[in-house]
């Protein structure tokens, strides 16, 4: 199960996935934007779910994974971001924010671990951010969205150690996504997207983490532009 699967970094491992063989289904609140560009043979169904919809978040995953029979390999992608500084901003954008980059990945955890654990293996991987390291103006809410995603994968890593499950993190630079067209005239303009990383680069590194071998983990990948932090 890839979350934000219908653009951007979920588009690319999710059509890795396809490629490899395996049955993916896409979740987003717009999955006929990937499904429309994949062949009818291919090995994929689209979920359309509001993740930023926490009170529904926990029901919908329990239903694909019934659907399905389960869920071996979960990549929580999906996310957004607010530009502004801390004093100005609403508690509901807050609370919008933390909801979709934080607790849908919670809810998601909650999903699918029972039945990780119960045939002892699984892979999780959650997509969190540079922002996940280290402050930055104007992107207080974003980056203690990510610090805490950061915390959680962590800790449930330690937890799911002994059942067999990998609890992985990859911590992306700048990555040219359609993300900062949703942001407006708040990108900076020194800001080069054409330095930063592709959705396909980091789609690269995640399936480098979901093809470890077995006696093998990585538990946090950072991943940065040559051109660096922007």
């Amino acid at each position: 199960m890839v979350t934000g699967a219908s653009s951007g970094i979920g588009k690319e491992v999710s059509l890795r996935l396809i490629q490899e063989g395996v049955q993916v289904a896409l979740v987003s609140r717009n999955p006929d934007r990937i499904l429309s560009e994949l062949p009818p043979e291919s090995n994929a169904k689209g979920y359309a779910i509001d993740l930023g919809d926490t009170t529904k978040v926990s029901s919908q995953i329990q239903a694909i994974i019934t659907d399905l029979g389960g869920i071996d390999i979960l990549i929580n992608n999906a996310g957004s971001a607010y530009i502004g500084e801390l004093i100005d901003m609403p508690l509901g954008e807050w609370q919008k924010l933390l909801d979709l980059n934080l607790t849908s990945v919670f809810q998601c955890l909650q999903a699918v671990l029972p039945t990780m654990r119960s045939q002892k293996s699984g892979t999780i991987i959650n997509v969190a951010s540079i922002a996940a390291k280290q402050g930055f103006p104007n992107w207080g809410a974003y980056c203690a969205s990510k610090f805490a995603l950061l915390g959680l994968t962590q800790s449930v890593a330690a937890e799911e150690q002994p059942h067999g499950i990998k609890v992985m993190s990859i911590c992306p630079g700048s990555v040219n996504t359609g993300l900062w067209d949703t942001l407006g005239d708040k990108v900076p303009p020194s800001f080069n997207r054409a330095a930063m990383l592709t959705p396909a680069t980091v789609a690269e590194s995640i399936m480098t983490l979901v093809n470890l071998p077995e006696d093998a983990i990585i538990n946090d990948l950072v991943l940065m532009p040559n051109a660096g932090v922007f």
